[in-house]
C-alpha cells in the first residue's frame, strides 16, 4: 500500500507539472515551436490521471495502463528536456521520475 501511495503521488506530481508546462508554453514567444511539447504535456497529464484511477481501484489492468503511462512519460520527458525553459526542465524531471515509478510498479504487477 505504501508503494501505491508513492506511485499515486508521482502520477499526481507529473500530471501537475505537465499541466503547468503546457500552460507556460502557451506564453512563450514562439508558441509554434512549442506545439509538440504542449500536445505531449496534455497527453501525459491525461494518462497520469487515468493511470492513477486504475491504481487506486486496484484494477487488474493497472499494469498495462502503467506501461502505456511510462511510455508517454518518456516521450514527454524527452521532448521537454530539449527546451531550455525552466518549466520544461521541471516537467522533464517529473516525467522521468513518474516513468521510473510506473515501470517499477508495472513490473511488479505483471
Amino acid at each position: 500500500m505504501a508503494h501505491d501511495r508513492e506511485l499515486l503521488q508521482k502520477l499526481a506530481q507529473c500530471a501537475a507539472a505537465c499541466e503547468m508546462c503546457a500552460d507556460a508554453c502557451l506564453d512563450e514567444d514562439n508558441v509554434k515551436m512549442m506545439v509538440r511539447c504542449i500536445r505531449l504535456d496534455r497527453d501525459c497529464a491525461k494518462i497520469c490521471h487515468t493511470a492513477s484511477s486504475f491504481v487506486a481501484s486496484h484494477s487488474d489492468n493497472a499494469g498495462a495502463i502503467l506501461q502505456l503511462c511510462a511510455d508517454i512519460c518518456r516521450q514527454c520527458g524527452d521532448e521537454c528536456a530539449q527546451h531550455k525553459h525552466d518549466h520544461c526542465q521541471e516537467c522533464a524531471r517529473a516525467c522521468r521520475e513518474c516513468e521510473e515509478a510506473c515501470r517499477s510498479y508495472a513490473g511488479a504487477r505483471m
